[in-house]
């Protein structure tokens, strides 16, 4: 009887040890990646409400996988595409719940051209404006915005083409 005691014990010791481990592991990725996830989703969804809840709620799914999600090739990229499609969740729900629409061209003449640019890149499309965001603002690499999305480095080239183009396109028309 006193053997099971000990066993149980042991066991209770090991498991407080992994949970110690893994939690100091996620402590690190969180550490070194939390405002950068919350910069990302920020510029990519263009509401920082939303951006805090998204990284916060991405951040808590990662930790309850940690486990798996720590093995992956690129659990940034994988945290990230949590965050995202998890704000594009709620940004369906909310439509659903809205009546009517805003006219975002209300007012647009005398705006400067960063509020313009930014205006036209809040009306892309989100796969559009997430290259434009990791290329451009973060300034990463075709490759490295390929593997933060998990897409294929083509991918990234046409969506980055198309999201140009509408860019240009809405720079011509105000001009």
């Amino acid at each position: 009887m006193r053997l099971y005691g000990d066993m149980a014990a042991i066991e209770v010791v090991e498991s407080v040890r992994l949970e110690r481990v893994r939690w100091e592991s996620f402590e690190a990725f969180y550490r070194d990646y939390r405002h950068d996830l919350y910069r990302v989703l920020t510029s990519v969804l263009r509401d920082s409400e939303l951006a805090q809840e998204a990284a916060d709620e991405a951040m808590l799914r990662t930790f309850e996988r940690w486990a798996t999600v720590k093995r992956y090739a690129n659990p940034r990229g994988w945290t990230y595409r949590v965050g995202l499609n998890w704000a594009r969740s709620r940004l369906r729900k909310k439509r659903r719940e809205v009546v009517g629409t805003v006219d975002r061209t209300a007012g647009r003449n005398d705006q400067d051209p960063d509020t313009m640019l930014l205006d036209l890149l809040a009306a892309l499309p989100i796969r559009e404006r997430e290259v434009v965001v990791f290329r451009y603002l973060f300034d990463l690499s075709t490759a490295h915005t390929a593997e933060m999305l998990d897409v294929a480095e083509g991918t990234v080239k046409s969506r980055l083409h198309r999201a140009l183009n509408q860019l240009r396109e809405g720079v011509d028309d105000d001009s």
